[in-house]
Protein backbone atom coordinates (compact mmCIF):
# COMPACT_ATOMS: atom_id res chain seq x y z
CA UNK A 1 0.00 0.00 0.00
CA UNK A 2 1.64 3.54 -1.03
CA UNK A 3 -0.63 5.40 1.44
CA UNK A 4 -1.05 4.11 5.20
CA UNK A 5 -3.07 6.99 6.62
CA UNK A 6 -3.71 10.26 7.84
CA UNK A 7 -1.27 12.13 9.59
CA UNK A 8 -2.20 16.19 9.80
CA UNK A 9 -5.41 17.68 9.17
CA UNK A 10 -5.82 21.49 8.95
CA UNK A 11 -8.22 23.31 11.50
CA UNK A 12 -8.63 27.04 10.43
CA UNK A 13 -9.28 28.97 13.26
CA UNK A 14 -9.22 33.14 14.23
CA UNK A 15 -6.85 32.87 16.95
CA UNK A 16 -4.76 30.01 17.70
CA UNK A 17 -4.45 30.88 21.46
CA UNK A 18 -7.75 30.83 22.13
CA UNK A 19 -8.28 27.42 19.78
CA UNK A 20 -4.87 25.94 21.59
CA UNK A 21 -6.55 26.47 25.04
CA UNK A 22 -9.83 25.06 23.52
CA UNK A 23 -8.01 21.92 22.34
CA UNK A 24 -5.74 21.00 25.04
CA UNK A 25 -8.09 21.81 28.39
CA UNK A 26 -11.30 20.87 27.36
CA UNK A 27 -10.66 18.35 24.87
CA UNK A 28 -7.52 16.98 26.26
CA UNK A 29 -4.83 17.14 23.38
CA UNK A 30 -1.33 18.07 23.63
CA UNK A 31 0.83 20.24 21.71
CA UNK A 32 3.06 18.49 18.64
CA UNK A 33 4.75 21.48 17.40
CA UNK A 34 4.52 25.69 18.26
CA UNK A 35 7.37 27.26 16.17
CA UNK A 36 7.45 30.72 14.51
CA UNK A 37 8.34 31.72 11.34
CA UNK A 38 9.19 35.03 11.13
CA UNK A 39 5.57 36.41 10.92
CA UNK A 40 3.54 33.48 11.14
CA UNK A 41 3.49 30.64 13.28
CA UNK A 42 2.86 27.08 13.02
CA UNK A 43 0.94 25.18 15.54
CA UNK A 44 -0.25 21.40 15.57
CA UNK A 45 -1.85 19.31 18.50
CA UNK A 46 -1.71 15.67 18.91
CA UNK A 47 -4.43 13.68 19.83
CA UNK A 48 -4.04 11.41 22.87
CA UNK A 49 -3.76 8.09 20.47
CA UNK A 50 -0.97 10.37 19.07
CA UNK A 51 -2.07 9.09 15.09
CA UNK A 52 -3.59 12.40 14.42
CA UNK A 53 -2.43 16.07 14.64
CA UNK A 54 -4.36 19.01 13.76
CA UNK A 55 -2.83 21.87 12.25
CA UNK A 56 -4.43 24.92 14.04
CA UNK A 57 -3.46 27.69 10.83
CA UNK A 58 -4.93 30.67 11.01
CA UNK A 59 -8.16 31.40 8.53
CA UNK A 60 -8.12 32.36 5.55
CA UNK A 61 -11.44 34.01 3.94
CA UNK A 62 -14.61 33.63 6.11
CA UNK A 63 -15.70 31.11 8.28
CA UNK A 64 -17.45 28.22 7.42
CA UNK A 65 -20.96 27.81 7.49
CA UNK A 66 -23.47 24.89 7.68
CA UNK A 67 -26.83 24.51 7.86
CA UNK A 68 -28.09 24.17 11.43
CA UNK A 69 -30.71 22.12 10.63
CA UNK A 70 -28.41 19.36 10.01
CA UNK A 71 -25.04 19.89 11.66
CA UNK A 72 -22.27 18.31 9.20
CA UNK A 73 -17.94 18.07 9.88
CA UNK A 74 -15.70 16.70 7.29
CA UNK A 75 -13.56 15.19 10.84
CA UNK A 76 -14.81 12.52 12.60
CA UNK A 77 -12.70 11.52 15.67
CA UNK A 78 -13.74 8.85 17.85
CA UNK A 79 -13.93 7.78 21.29
CA UNK A 80 -14.28 4.56 23.57
CA UNK A 81 -18.06 5.46 24.78
CA UNK A 82 -19.88 8.21 23.40
CA UNK A 83 -22.50 9.29 26.09
CA UNK A 84 -19.24 9.26 28.67
CA UNK A 85 -17.81 11.37 26.32
CA UNK A 86 -20.54 13.66 25.97
CA UNK A 87 -20.37 14.19 29.61
CA UNK A 88 -17.18 15.09 30.28
CA UNK A 89 -16.94 17.42 27.61
CA UNK A 90 -20.08 18.94 28.39
CA UNK A 91 -18.97 19.87 31.81
CA UNK A 92 -15.68 21.22 30.09
CA UNK A 93 -17.74 23.68 28.51
CA UNK A 94 -17.52 21.90 24.81
CA UNK A 95 -20.77 22.65 22.87
CA UNK A 96 -22.86 19.87 21.13
CA UNK A 97 -24.64 21.05 18.41
CA UNK A 98 -26.13 17.39 18.37
CA UNK A 99 -26.08 15.23 21.24
CA UNK A 100 -25.55 11.38 20.87
CA UNK A 101 -28.35 10.03 18.43
CA UNK A 102 -28.25 6.37 17.23
CA UNK A 103 -28.55 6.63 13.28
CA UNK A 104 -28.87 3.69 10.85
CA UNK A 105 -25.17 4.10 10.92
CA UNK A 106 -24.74 3.81 14.69
CA UNK A 107 -24.56 6.34 17.33
CA UNK A 108 -22.83 9.34 16.86
CA UNK A 109 -22.88 13.59 17.95
CA UNK A 110 -21.43 16.84 16.72
CA UNK A 111 -19.40 19.44 18.98
CA UNK A 112 -18.18 22.53 17.93
CA UNK A 113 -14.56 24.28 19.04
CA UNK A 114 -14.46 27.78 20.54
CA UNK A 115 -13.81 28.59 16.51
CA UNK A 116 -17.19 27.51 15.21
CA UNK A 117 -15.97 24.35 13.16
CA UNK A 118 -17.48 21.55 14.35
CA UNK A 119 -16.02 17.77 14.55
CA UNK A 120 -18.21 14.53 14.39
CA UNK A 121 -17.85 12.17 17.54
CA UNK A 122 -18.47 8.55 17.42
CA UNK A 123 -17.73 5.77 19.12
CA UNK A 124 -14.55 3.79 17.93
CA UNK A 125 -15.42 1.30 15.31
CA UNK A 126 -14.53 -2.71 16.37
Amino acid sequence: TVIRGVQKLVVEVEDQDRALRFWMDAVGFEVAQDVSYGEERWLEVRTPDESTILVLALRQGEPPVGPEELPTSNIFFYCDDLSRTYDELRARGVEFPQPPVEQSFGWWSMFQDNEGNRFALQPREA
